[in-house]
């Protein structure tokens, strides 16, 4: 019986540094946020010195129209760049799951823009949006159009796009990669029985790349709430607050305005959100790869 019960233990004893080690550095920090947010905190404050007001932060965000605003353009973008990047990242995968000439040179420059720091990236598309020298109001010129003003009527638009731009290349990867390991038994069994390529597309590869689908949108989802960088280099929030997303608002409120309990409190209305995003993703993946399995089943089986 201590054989069998060491050599269960074993393993979590061999995981237990890390494991440790991950819950000092991930734990102390979040119960370090979560206390802060109760309290009248400013940079000039230890966190103790910080006079203690229970809910009164969180209370104040939820009746603040500003703190509304910037949730209402977090939601708008991350809605925006997530739906628009899986729709042209899983075409492009679909289209260039092929042996051509030349294919993986196409492929190594669709994931350029993706390896190019999101500072570099803001500064690349402000100056392209500029209203005089820039790339698309040239264009404008060129044809006879009127100049637009990018970056002040169109500027959620335009950090959209550039988003769009530089992401894209990472849902990409992911779906060519989800892809070329589907089962080829059950492509062939589809051709056999006569499916086109329209058919092995939607009622093939889509629901059994699925799984992996969902956890890079996921992923990419996540990372829009996060997003800073380029929207500061680009727009720094404006105009008005137009742009102001909610990680650039918590940077502010706590750098400008002073008042990391606010912060910390917004911090963690964010960090809910992400939360309940990733449970409902989670158990709607969990039921994906139970229908993939079963449809994977069913071919083999008719194969």
């Amino acid at each position: 019986m201590r054989t069998a019960m060491a050599n269960r233990l074993t393993p979590y004893m061999f995981m237990a540094p890390a494991v440790i080690i991950m819950a000092i550095a991930l734990m102390y920090p979040l119960g370090y946020m979560i206390w802060g947010s109760f309290r009248d905190w400013n940079p000039s404050q230890t966190i103790g010195e910080a006079e203690f007001v229970g809910l009164k932060n969180y209370i104040f965000l939820w009746s603040d129209p500003n703190f509304h605003e910037s949730l209402g353009v977090t939601l708008r973008f991350a809605f925006f760049v997530v739906s628009i990047e899986m729709v042209i990242g899983v075409g492009l995968a679909l289209l260039l799951d092929r042996d051509i000439r030349g294919i993986s040179v196409l492929r190594t420059m669709f994931i350029l823009p993706m390896m190019i720091a999101p500072v570099v990236v803001g500064l690349m598309w402000r100056y392209m949006y500029h209203p005089t020298v820039g790339t698309f109001n040239r264009f404008l010129d060129s044809v006879g159009l009127p100049r637009v003003d990018w970056l002040g009527d169109y500027a959620l638009m335009s950090v959209i796009i550039a988003d769009i731009w530089q992401w894209t290349p990472f849902i990409f990867i992911l779906a060519l990669a989800a892809l070329q390991s589907l089962p080829r038994s059950a492509l062939e069994a589809a051709r056999i029985d006569g499916a086109t390529p329209w058919q092995q597309i939607v009622h093939i590869k889509l629901p059994l790349m699925m799984p992996v689908l969902i956890v890079t949108a996921l992923l990419r989802l996540i990372d829009a709430f996060k997003v800073l960088e380029v929207i500061l280099v680009m727009t720094e929030g404006g105009p008005g607050l137009s742009t102001e997303i909610l990680a650039l608002r918590i940077s502010r409120t706590a750098t400008e305005f002073r008042e990391l309990g606010v912060a910390a409190a917004m911090s963690n209305y964010l960090l809910i959100l992400l939360l309940l995003l990733t449970v409902a993703m989670f158990a709607f993946n969990r039921w994906q790869e139970a229908r993939a399995a079963r449809l994977n089943a069913e071919i083999q089986e008719e194969s």
